[in-house]
Formats: C-alpha cells, structure tokens, sequence
C-alpha cells in the first residue's frame, strides 16, 4: 500500500499485480478500503487496484446541495460534492496515477452510503467514470430523483451497480423511507438508456455488512 495526502484527504493506493489494469476509486467514512481489499482478493477477483479516499468531510463531500439534518444527533447536509470533485480530478487522480502500474484500463467509482450517492452524482459532473457502484446509497437524498431524470450525464458509464438493504426503507424517518423505491426507480431509469445496470437487495439494515457488499459492488464492476 502507498499512501499520500492532499488537502487533509489520506488517500491510500492498494496496487495491481500487473500493469494496465482497471482502477476503482473508493471515498470510505472509517478506512474499510484495507478490509475491503482483502476481502477480495480472498475471493480471487480480477486484477485491479484500489484507490480509497478518506478523512473526508462526510456530510459536505458526498453531499450534492444542502439539505436538512436527517437525524437529530447530526447537523444539517452542507452541499460540498462539486467542490470535492474538483479536488478528485484535478489533484488526487493525478497524483495517484503517477504511482500506479502502467495507465487505467478504466476507471471506476464507488461508495457506501452518501458515498454512494456521490458515486451517481459525479457522473453528472465529470467523464473521468466509466463505471459506478452505489452501495447502499443515500438515493433517498431530497431532489437526487428529480435531479437524475431532468439532467445530462457528462459520461455515460458503461455499468452501473446499486444495492440496498431490504430493512433500509423500514424507518419511520420520512427522509429514508424512500431509499428502496427511489433506488429501483433510478435503476431502472438507467437501464432504459441502454446502461448495463443491476439492482441487487441485501438482508439486513443499513449497516450490516458494508464490507461484504461494498466488495460485491466492485465485483460486479470488475465482471463486466
């Protein structure tokens, strides 16, 4: 592993065995890139690197606009993602590029959680994806629905992954008890503009197994 750090962002580059292979990109709330990692190379997954992002702003990096507070612990969602684009494109793929093995066969992006949802939204914002995983994705972000179906990608990817958790929608919370509907409606959205997409639902809540489904997201990308 080789990591490096720009603008308080630790970025953490887990290599390819050889060179010219895909690079997946993985914005992460609690440095599961490792874990992840390693999970799949247990399962013997296609040559890639994996390049984690981390010490994020979590609530302001993910988030496209600003949005109220969805708990009450938690502040209100500060709309930071176009600012942390920038940041991603311009700085810290570069950068990573210069350590990796040769040049990107593709690159992809994916994410858990409002990670996910930053996943599908920089698609709007950036050609640099040609793949996208949204893991459990916060698509029950208020105007994320409407913003897809009224907006032009800037790429369009050749495959994209979303899954939930089937307990998700189960809330009394009126912010996420669209997830799942608002998940397959997306989906489904993209799959009728000809993209290669799957929606894949997961047992259990939010927060079971976010390692294990975030390495099935990428190995789905890697299969395709």
């Amino acid at each position: 592993m080789i990591s490096f750090t720009i603008e308080n962002k630790t970025v953490n580059v887990f290599q390819s065995t050889n060179a010219d292979m895909p690079v997946i990109y993985l914005n992460t709330f609690a440095n599961e890139g490792k874990q992840i990692f390693q999970y799949l190379q247990n399962f013997k997954c296609p040559d890639f690197t994996l390049i984690e992002i981390s010490n994020l702003k979590w609530n302001s990096d993910m988030v496209p606009w600003n949005a109220p507070s969805v708990f009450e612990s938690s502040g209100p969602l500060s709309g930071g993602a176009d600012e942390y684009i920038k940041v991603l494109i311009e700085k810290i793929v570069p950068k990573a590029e210069k350590i990796i093995k040769g040049i990107p066969l593709w690159n992809g992006l994916a994410g858990y959680s409002l990670a996910g949802l930053f996943a599908v939204y920089a698609v709007y914002k950036t050609d640099m994806f040609s793949r996208t995983a949204s893991v459990s994705g916060s698509l029950w972000f208020p105007g994320i629905k409407e913003y897809i179906f009224s907006n032009d990608m800037k790429i369009k990817p050749k495959s994209m992954y979303f899954s939930i958790g089937d307990k998700e929608c189960r809330t009394r919370n009126r912010f996420l008890k669209c997830v799942q509907q608002n998940t397959e409606d997306i989906e489904q959205f993209y799959k009728d503009k000809g993209i290669d997409t799957v929606f894949q639902l997961n047992p259990g809540s939010h927060y079971k197994n976010a390692v294990e489904r975030s390495a099935a997201g990428i190995m789905w990308l890697l299969s395709r």
